[in-house]
């Protein structure tokens, strides 16, 4: 499911297998876990994270075909997501993602909960693709929309045109931090630029709570009570 590799001062987790990394509520944990033991290393507080993953896919999104067999559990992958994005914006440390395939809705969202966001150019858009399919996007989701996509333009693009975004797009619109030309080469920048962070020598104490300041937005819609009520049905990429 997932991966944990310590270089240095460097955390890499990694969705493993070639599939499409949806997020269902064991591949949710599994990342938890990983994240509460990077969080209880003795360095954590001057390292980076830095996730990607194997295959097509970054994330695909929320798991729907185990939501379908199996509805309550559209609650549980809703409130495990909701964790684990909050956990990301409160960990004491710089978080990279190398997005090294598709992410597509909550896919997309877990790329969005990461600092940085690195991606191929050769394979893959962002994309939320909610539009598309006739669902409303959980207010939640739209926080971190508000928060982390600049222009109104972009996020125009991004909710209301579920636009499928490039890497050379997502520069332009200012979610794509650098782009590249292969999976080895994103995830290379990823390292590159993991380790001039760590060279800075910033308290990630510090750096964790003035995250959770400039995200207050976003840990407030995930509080609410709304958040939990508008559904988890996602559609992921038609790609």
């Amino acid at each position: 499911m997932c991966t944990l590799e310590k270089r240095g001062r460097l955390f890499l987790l990694k969705l493993t297998g070639d599939g499409e990394h949806r997020l269902n509520p064991t591949l949710l944990d599994n990342i938890r876990s990983a994240i509460t033991q990077i969080r209880s290393d003795p360095s954590s507080s001057q390292s980076v994270l830095i996730t990607t993953s194997d295959g097509k896919f970054f994330s695909n999104g929320y798991d729907l075909a185990l939501a379908a067999s199996d509805p309550p559990l559209r609650a549980v992958m809703a409130a495990k997501l909701q964790s684990l994005v909050a956990d990301l914006i409160s960990l004491p440390m710089p978080t990279i993602a190398a997005v090294t395939g598709h992410a597509s809705a909550a896919g997309f969202l877990l790329a969005m909960s990461h600092d940085y966001i690195l991606m191929r150019r050769d394979r893959g858009f962002l994309y939320m693709s909610e539009l598309d399919i006739e669902l409303v996007l959980p207010a939640w989701f739209m926080s971190m929309i508000r928060m982390k996509v600049v222009s109104p333009a972009a996020k125009r693009d991004v909710a209301l045109t579920a636009e499928k975004i490039t890497a050379d797009r997502g520069l332009e619109m200012g979610i794509v931090d650098s782009s590249h030309g292969s999976a080895g080469e994103t995830v290379e920048a990823a390292v590159k630029l993991g380790e001039e962070i760590v060279r800075r020598g910033a308290d990630g104490h510090v750096y964790g709570r003035m995250r959770e300041t400039l995200l207050r937005e976003v840990l407030h819609a995930i509080g609410s009570n709304e958040s939990a009520s508008n559904g988890v049905r996602n559609s992921g990429s038609k790609l």
